[in-house]
């Protein structure tokens, strides 16, 4: 059996999996799905996340657990993943790209975000310097996150979603072969995603190359839309 540690994107929180953690827990695997600082029940005012401590948090929870663990990051908590594979490889099993940013060593998630300019949901992003943070429109969830998911997810998600920091995708990565590269990799595209988009996707997983690339004809967020489909790909690449 497996250990999965499941890590939101922006905007959003540990919730983002509940369709996918009994799937998985029922099959006898142990699943941790936590919510970032700052985000979902966590208190930490949002002007206070950094990247490092946020990176910190997940290697002490990899730290609490015995044996290894598969770390999967959604969006842009990829680089999340990425920063944690720098600093626990001897604990990470695997790590798994969901839609997610896979950013090379020195570059930012902010810089890939700007290339990526077919993406819809930019334009809906309202700003808040003083809180060093944005948030997401409600008016573009629906077609910007979730258009092959019920409509009850985008009306949960207009009581859910938050601020999200700001400070953590204009941070440049600090990845080196012998640690980060070290781990396996492993990327699952969203071919239908119309917030990072199939172009961005493709450069990145062709930029830094995994042991396999999955596809899934899905929005941004299979794990709603296509759970059981999702938890398959999960559990193959735990296998392999």
């Amino acid at each position: 059996m497996k250990t999965f540690i499941l890590i939101h994107g922006s905007w959003h929180s540990s919730w983002n999996w509940h369709k996918v953690i009994p799937i998985l827990e029922g099959l006898g695997h142990k699943v941790y799905a936590i919510d970032l600082p700052g985000m979902g029940r966590d208190k930490t005012p949002i002007s206070q996340v950094k990247l490092h401590s946020t990176v910190q948090g997940v290697c002490d929870l990899i730290d609490s657990i015995e044996g290894k663990v598969i770390l999967v990051g959604h969006s842009k908590n990829g680089i999340v993943i990425s920063q944690a594979a720098e600093y626990r490889p001897e604990k990470i099993e695997k790590l798994i790209y969901l839609a997610a940013y896979l950013i090379p060593n020195g570059k930012t998630q902010a810089e890939y975000s700007a290339l990526d300019i077919n993406g819809v949901l930019k334009p809906y992003v309202t700003r808040y310097p003083e809180l060093n943070a944005h948030t997401l429109q409600t008016e573009i969830y629906k077609e910007g996150l979730y258009h092959d998911c019920d409509d009850s997810i985008t009306e949960l998600a207009k009581l859910l979603l938050s601020h999200e920091p700001v400070e953590s995708g204009i941070t440049p990565l600090q990845l080196t072969d012998e640690n980060f590269g070290s781990v396996r990799r492993f990327y699952i595209e969203c071919t239908d995603d119309r917030a990072v988009t199939p172009f961005i996707q493709q450069k990145m997983y062709n930029e830094t190359v995994c042991v396999k690339v999955y596809q899934m004809h899905t929005s941004h967020s299979p794990f709603f839309s296509k759970p059981k489909e999702l938890c398959d790909i999960f559990l193959e690449i735990a296998s392999l």
